[in-house]
């Protein structure tokens, strides 16, 4: 196989907490830089998805709701999917 260099610029801090990242991983800068460079490859593109996480009003009101539920001590919890299959009827 023969190898050529690859020059990036990033930000500082940036690079130092990756390192962090791939060093606590058992990998380095180069591995994880080819890892990604194949897996780009593999998948024809970026190999994962690129979007705005963008929530619609509705979404944000079901997560509040949620919250709400979660931290009322009034409504029933259970430790087991049984006992919630049991409730249900199910």
């Amino acid at each position: 196989m023969t190898t050529t260099n690859l020059n990036i610029r990033t930000d500082k801090e940036i690079k130092e907490t990756a390192e962090k990242i791939y060093s606590s991983l058992g990998l380095n800068m180069t591995t994880a830089i080819n890892m990604f460079l194949r897996a780009s490859i593999r998948e024809r593109g970026i190999p994962f998805d690129l979007k705005l996480d963008i929530l619609s009003d509705e979404t944000i009101k079901a997560i509040e709701e949620g919250r709400k539920i979660a931290n009322d001590k009034n409504v029933k919890s259970y430790d087991n999917i049984d006992d919630l299959r049991e409730d249900l009827e199910v």
